[in-house]
């Protein structure tokens, strides 16, 4: 009987995290507003931690630190995948560097609480692209730490296996579309840190990326 019981919750586990929210949206009219795109912009994530109980306790000023810390830590990530597929020439547009994104940013006085006021539009004109790609990310942890991936079935049952969400938008110049977007929840088996994350959520999604080359 245990062992039917351990079966069942086994499986039940598999379906769950294979059905774990995992979103795509790709623009029907992607070729027609991106046909001209040279260079994109990676921007900080809009970050919103809920540090789970049992932990430290943060004063504001800590919280918000880690908040943009973790908004970088996201951006880095996102760039060292596309320049990795860049390198194997399988990316078509090219990425503004990231230290000028955000040199540009603050000195234009736009920080990761208030870029939300500005259309897509207004930062690809500020930034000097043709399109950008900004989100957000909700969390319970530090994930730009070293994070436990190990399975435990009384902190799944309970509910507590997902440590939070991120969205990734692709958004044009011409028109402020939303050309691209991806949502995804993050649990366990997303990845140990930031950079195993999102290079596990790319490769994933990388067949339904506009920009990559088509063999």
């Amino acid at each position: 009987m245990k062992k039917l019981v351990t079966i069942l919750l086994l499986l039940f586990v598999g379906l769950q995290q294979s059905n774990a929210q995992k979103k795509i949206y790709v623009s029907d009219k992607f070729e027609e507003f991106s046909k001209d795109h040279k260079i994109i912009a990676i921007l900080p994530f809009q970050t919103t931690l809920n540090l789970k109980a049992g932990q430290k306790k943060y004063s504001e000023a800590q919280l918000e630190k880690f908040e943009q810390e973790e908004g970088i830590a996201v951006q880095e990530a996102l760039e060292s995948y596309f320049l990795d597929r860049k390198r194997k020439k399988k990316l078509k547009i090219n990425l503004q560097d990231t230290n000028n994104t955000n040199r540009i940013l603050k000195k234009a006085g736009i920080t990761d609480k208030n870029i939300d006021i500005y259309t897509p539009q207004e930062l690809c004109n500020l930034l000097q692209v043709d399109a950008i790609i900004s989100g957000s990310l909700m969390s319970r942890i530090l994930l730009s730490k070293e994070v436990d991936t190990s399975f435990n079935l009384i902190t799944f049952l309970k509910g507590k296996s997902d440590y939070g969400k991120i969205i990734i938008k692709l958004s044009d110049k011409h028109a402020g579309k939303l050309l691209w977007r991806y949502e995804k929840t993050i649990n366990r088996k997303s990845g140990k840190n930031t950079y195993a994350i999102i290079a596990k959520m790319m490769r994933k999604a990388t067949r339904k990326f506009p920009y990559e080359e088509k063999k």
